[in-house]
């Protein structure tokens, strides 16, 4: 997944939130000792919340923009 048009649409704040849950699941993932199955569960989560906080900004935007439009 690239992030160099989506962070574009990211305030601040939301992509700092999104940059400190990328670490946060890169530690859990790599340096906590756990099951297999909670690090996949972690890592598609996080994946999810990555994924729909894009979607969600992209679709933000272009209501903004249809309604500067009209």
């Amino acid at each position: 997944m690239s992030f160099g048009n989506a962070l574009k649409n990211f305030g601040v704040v939301q992509e700092a939130l999104i940059l400190a849950l990328m670490l946060v699941s890169i530690f859990a993932l790599f340096y906590v000792d756990m099951d297999i199955t909670y690090k996949i569960g972690i890592a598609v989560i996080v994946f999810a919340i990555v994924f729909l906080a894009t979607l969600a900004s992209s679709i933000l935007r272009q209501e903004k923009e249809t309604r500067k439009n009209t």
